[in-house]
């Protein structure tokens, strides 16, 4: 197992509220966390730490280190532009950018300087069909994306994550706000994009995390209570939290 992001004694205040407390977590390439825990534990404060996403929020202070590659990301001379095209970000509420379909994905590629129309044709089909949504979009590429429904608007920002080709996908809660039929749809195309990339999700449904995750790691109050493979979690926790919250004694 190849270790892709670890951190270490990782504290976050807001102000003087401290939201994560001493958090040391190491996770895998090529596999999908999941991260648990009741509304206000900390796991999305910490999935927006891999990214630095929590620098945008003021009044914020960090403490401890999280290495990428071995590298500290909070260190100074790090480039916090391409660390999100490396670590992307996908979020709870579908948010296409309004544009059409095409340019969504093309996005990032034009930022980063891209202008062989041939090389960005390949890499948004590439991208739209990584997020399973190809199908569904081929043939309205240049049409809004604020015209899709939600669950292929959330695949349309998965292929706009793809398409800069990253090394981590970050996912806060990404079918929360979506029918079952969508979620399905996304959680199959996750399972297949671990081939390629490491995962990592937040979630509120304990179904989800024990169907498509190799580990879970179980938050409560910003401490990290648990963290092992996702079987062990749910059929022999070692923490009594952890038992409890699963068994929905409380959440």
């Amino acid at each position: 197992m190849t270790e892709i992001i670890s951190s270490s004694d990782l504290h976050l205040y807001y102000g003087k509220k401290e939201a994560l407390k001493g958090i040391n977590l190491t996770l895998h390439k090529n596999e999908l966390t999941t991260l648990i825990g009741p509304s206000g534990c900390g796991k999305s404060t910490f999935l927006r730490c891999l990214n630095r996403m929590n620098d945008l929020i003021p009044g914020v202070t960090i403490n401890g280190s999280v290495l990428y590659h071995g590298e500290d990301i909070y260190s100074p001379k790090e480039d916090v532009v391409n660390l999100r095209k490396e670590i992307g970000m996908v979020f709870q509420q579908p948010n296409p950018f309004p544009f059409s379909i095409y340019e969504n994905v093309a996005f990032g590629l034009r930022l980063k300087g891209e202008k062989n129309k041939k090389v960005i044709d390949e890499i948004v089909e590439k991208s739209l069909q990584k997020a399973a949504v190809w199908d569904d979009v081929k043939d309205k590429l240049h049409q809004s994306a604020l015209g899709l429904s939600g669950g292929q608007q959330q695949r349309v920002c998965i292929a706009r994550v793809l398409a800069v080709d990253p090394g981590v996908i970050l996912l806060d809660e990404p079918t929360s706000a979506l029918d079952p039929i969508s979620t399905g749809k996304i959680e199959e195309m996750l399972f297949t994009l671990k081939e390629n990339y490491s995962l990592v999700m937040v979630t509120h449904s304990m179904g989800q995390a024990s169907r498509i995750s190799d580990r879970t790691a179980f938050f409560l109050d910003g401490h990290l209570i648990e963290y092992n493979e996702t079987k062990k979690i749910f059929i022999n926790p070692k923490q009594k939290e952890t038992e409890d919250y699963i068994s929905g004694k409380f959440g």
